[in-house]
């Protein structure tokens, strides 16, 4: 559905609790986030956050006063703290500092985020940021299985540049992200119209090697094709996702097979394709390949370098082609001529469906958190039929996609 669409969380009550850390920058924009889906959101605050953002701002965006003080005399004289954890439908614990984690994992009250925590009986999730050595310490790797086994919910961290200059996980997810998480955990468990379906999905680029150190790529993410293998497990799918290199944390539930070049590629689709009922190929296949990868570093002895290249295998092609393909989904970014160009590849590669963009869009295309699409088909008398998805978070577009396939698999 579209931002426009039915509110996901109407009625919902969530309360999000910010500890100290620099991913607090973020809470703003998912307390936004959660209120376009017509949650009522409240705001505690550890006074370790309050270094890095400010009650003020939360206020603005969650049209509340943000709570901070266990022993505020006014709040306690209603017992506000019982008040707020009874009044929580469901609270997220964003960013989560290892502090917190730890404070939480052992059950202690001596502020008032872990006071509502144990306080309250509405599921807890945890979203964990930190600086990625800190991430890795095996005494927070415990805290975190010691929460998970008192029954919270633990949200893996993402990997990728920290502010302190590493690289690796314990990023917090982004707000969108987030976002989902909450509306899946109040997803309806009968409106789960790919139950009983396997997918086999591809996302992010492929890397064609020129030499040891060098190789040919392209722009993608892989949010696109990461969105869709969320959507797809949150809606019932047994899903396994053939990730090219890309720095995105793996969606709850999902089975991640790691891959390099486009023949990495078609050989783990190849291995689990024939269980699948579904293909959607959403990687940024690269078209081409050296022909030959230098043993050694080219040297730059020249104002000129000629690379012979070679076309790569058509993943989508190769799946549509077998003697019983899966209902097969394919992707066309396209900078001009769109929907032209992906009837054509529809045609071209016998695929059952096709959702185009443009690219050429810096708002919808490569690393962008939104899109807009059109998927095209072919109904049962053969004509061609069209359908705009309007601009929307990549979750959303994804799960828009995948109900149409179901509608029209179930067709």
């Amino acid at each position: 559905m579209s931002e426009s669409a039915e509110q996901r969380l109407q009625g919902r009550r969530i309360l999000v609790a910010v500890s100290g850390g620099i991913a607090a920058y973020k809470t703003p924009d998912l307390v936004r986030r959660l209120r376009d889906e017509g949650a009522a959101v409240r705001v505690v605050m550890t006074q370790g956050a309050q270094a890095f953002i400010t009650p003020l701002t939360l206020q603005a965006v969650s049209g509340h006063p943000v709570h901070h003080d266990l022993l505020d005399p006014a709040a306690e004289a209603a017992m506000g703290h019982i008040e707020l954890a009874k009044w929580a439908d469901l609270i997220v614990v964003a960013p989560a500092s290892a502090s917190t984690i730890a404070r939480l994992a052992h059950g202690m009250a001596d502020d008032l985020l872990t006071t509502l925590c144990l306080a309250t009986a509405a599921p807890i999730y945890v979203a964990p940021a930190m600086n990625q050595q800190m991430w890795a310490n095996p005494i927070v790797q415990e805290n975190c299985a010691r929460l998970t086994h008192y029954g919270f919910h633990v949200i893996p961290p993402a990997s990728g540049s920290q502010a302190c200059g590493d690289i690796g996980a314990g990023r917090m997810p982004e707000p969108l992200e987030l976002r989902e998480v909450v509306v899946a955990h109040f997803l309806n468990n009968t409106d789960q119209p790919l139950a009983q379906q396997h997918i086999v999905i591809t996302a992010g680029p492929t890397r064609e090697a020129i030499d040891p150190v060098r190789y040919l790529s392209n722009h993608s993410s892989g949010k696109m094709g990461f969105a869709l293998a969320a959507a797809a497990q949150q809606l019932g799918a047994q899903v396994t996702l053939v990730a090219g290199p890309c720095q995105l944390a793996t969606p709850a539930g999902v089975t991640r097979i790691n891959v390099n070049s486009a023949d990495d590629m078609l050989r783990a689709v190849m291995q689990h394709v024939p269980n699948a009922s579904i293909f959607i190929g959403c990687a940024a296949v690269a078209d081409y390949r050296p022909v030959q990868v230098a043993s050694n570093k080219i040297k730059k002895d020249s104002d000129a370098m000629h690379i012979q290249l070679v076309k790569n295998p058509d993943i989508l092609a190769t799946v549509a082609a077998l003697d019983k393909p899966p209902f097969t989904i394919g992707f066309a970014a396209e900078t001009n001529d769109v929907l032209k160009y992906a009837q054509s590849k529809l045609e071209r590669k016998g695929l059952n469906m096709i959702a185009a963009n443009d690219v050429s869009d810096s708002s919808i295309g490569f690393n962008s958190d939104e899109n807009a699409m059109v998927l095209i088909w072919r109904d049962s008398h053969a004509k061609m039929q069209q359908k705009q998805l309007p601009l929307a978070s990549k979750t959303t577009i994804a799960e828009q996609i995948l109900r149409h396939a179901a509608a029209l698999i179930h067709s």
